[in-house]
């Protein structure tokens, strides 16, 4: 096949990775990384640099010939085109709640195809289930296919997570919903209160363990109706960790952030790309290139993120407290420095920790006059905003100039709140399949083993992953290799006996 350069659809100035990526992924919200895109082989330095930005941020590069892509369409999953108009592409952040809601669903199969097999094994009907969640396409597709199931469901979401359309269209299709965008954080908290007295949940799937706290200190009495928890998020396990450690943790929670199909590709493929495509509309397409960007906390969401931003161009360095991480990330080629050293010199700043106050307000001070700051992930108070007197938070404001007391002027992101789900569409709709897949095993295993699971901290098994990871990649046109069935492996059969034995051999020829 000629090269689409060739024909004359692309010139060399068209192939540009960054402005593409951003683009697609901000008006999509369908992930970029374990996805095909159709490349031509033609070598044009252009194109290779495309090809190569590609490749490092998670894509994988596939001969634009017929017979290829062919195949991929067969297999249900067709690879993206760079050479196609982006304007085609269906743009999620226009269309109304059922539209977006359906587009959301009709890429998350594994989660649906996982939830009617378990439970052909597990009846979910009748099951109360309360979840705390960000509230948007993804999440209303598990509370569907929850209640398609025979459960009870209701959500609660905090106002600066909730996508209007998204709450309004649940409560047309008869799920209680407990949320609205222009709440206070009064009438948040009482909406939460409210959702736990009229689901009085038997299961809560959380985020943040905010919700499951929320009932053990406020709605004690319903404790000894508690099946047990799924925890989404790795602040979520923290916080359920510290519980059990005081003794205070009487119910059984499944640490789906433990998942390697969790944490290994939501945090790191999931956020890691959103929070970078936001940042890139927020900021310009360009932003990174040639920036000085620190990432505070190496873990996987700050080094999903950390390897994205270089593909575009980006200097990074890296702060973590944990020696062990820090060495990882200078294996991975960034430059590990304490936050004392990096934050003069950065012009963009992130926090990836999830841990409060992690960038304090000494910190703030020391920041460069102009440089960006952004949450991603992210939990309440991650920058010290609440140490800034007259800092009062905006819903909806994405970006605004902050005058750090006694420090400069900085430009503060999406008000400290997490970067890709209040200011952007939230992690990638298969991204989120793969997570919502974990969750769905979660609640079967909790409502099957109700009553006898101990309290405190459980992790799901490794054939729960590989269940999920094999139904993934089916639909992308992949699969996993096979084994010899018998090997003849014998643990008493040393390197020496191995050794002895081929001596023996070859002196009987």
């Amino acid at each position: 096949m000629m090269s689409l350069m060739a024909l004359g659809f692309l010139g060399a100035d068209d192939w540009d990775f960054a402005t593409w990526a951003a683009e697609v992924s901000q008006r999509t919200n369908r992930s970029l990384a374990g996805r095909r895109v159709v490349m031509p082989d033609d070598g044009e330095p252009a194109v290779e640099r495309f090809r190569l930005q590609a490749a490092q941020w998670g894509m994988v590069p596939t001969p634009d010939d017929a017979t290829c892509t062919d195949d991929l369409l067969k297999a249900g999953e067709a690879p993206l085109d760079p050479s196609a108009p982006v304007g085609g592409l269906f743009d999620s952040r226009h269309a109304d709640g059922v539209e977006a809601m359906d587009a959301a669903q009709a890429h998350m199969p594994v989660t649906a195809a996982l939830l009617d097999e378990l439970t052909r094994e597990t009846d979910l009907h009748g099951a109360r289930i309360a979840v705390c969640l960000i509230l948007e396409p993804k999440t209303a597709v598990l509370l569907r296919l929850l209640k398609a199931a025979g459960a009870v469901v209701g959500v609660f979401c905090e106002p600066e997570s909730t996508d209007q359309r998204v709450a309004d269209q649940l409560r047309r299709e008869g799920i209680t919903v407990q949320a609205d965008a222009g709440w206070t954080a009064e009438q948040a908290h009482q909406g939460a209160l409210r959702l736990l007295d009229e689901i009085r949940p038997q299961i809560i799937i959380d985020d943040g363990a905010s919700f499951a706290r929320l009932a053990a200190l406020e709605r004690p009495e319903l404790l000894d109706g508690l099946v047990g928890v799924s925890e989404e998020t790795t602040s979520g396990v923290r916080a359920f960790q510290a519980m059990q450690d005081a003794g205070a943790l009487t119910f059984p929670v499944i640490a789906v952030n433990d998942s390697i199909l969790k944490t290994g590709f939501d945090n790191t493929h999931g956020t890691g790309e959103t929070c970078v495509t936001t940042m890139q509309d927020i900021l310009g397409a360009h932003a990174f290139e040639g920036a000085r960007v620190t990432v505070v906390g190496y873990g996987p969401v700050g080094r999903g993120f950390a390897l994205r931003v270089r593909a575009l161009g980006a200097r990074v360095s890296v702060c973590d407290t944990d020696p062990v991480t820090a060495l990882q990330a200078v294996f991975d080629g960034f430059a590990a420095t304490d936050i004392d050293e990096a934050l003069p010199v950065a012009d963009i700043v992130v926090s990836a920790t999830g841990v409060r106050h992690t960038i304090a307000l000494e910190h703030l001070q020391r920041m460069r006059q102009g440089a960006a700051l952004a949450v991603i992930g992210g939990i309440a108070n991650e920058i010290a905003l609440d140490d800034i007197p007259d800092f009062r938070s905006e819903t909806g404001c994405r970006i605004r100039d902050l005058a750090v007391p006694d420090g400069p002027v900085i430009r503060l992101l999406a008000e400290g709140d997490g970067v890709n789900y209040t200011a952007g569409g939230g992690n990638p709709i298969e991204i989120m399949d793969l997570s919502f897949a974990v969750q769905v095993s979660a609640v079967t295993h909790l409502w099957r083993t109700r009553g006898t699971l101990r309290p405190g901290l459980h992790r799901l098994d490794a054939d729960a992953d590989r269940r999920i990871a094999a139904a993934a990649l089916s639909v992308r046109g992949f699969s996993v290799s096979h084994a010899v069935a018998e090997n003849g492996y014998d643990w008493t059969m040393t390197r020496f006996a191995e050794t002895e034995r081929r001596s023996q051999t070859q002196e009987g020829q």
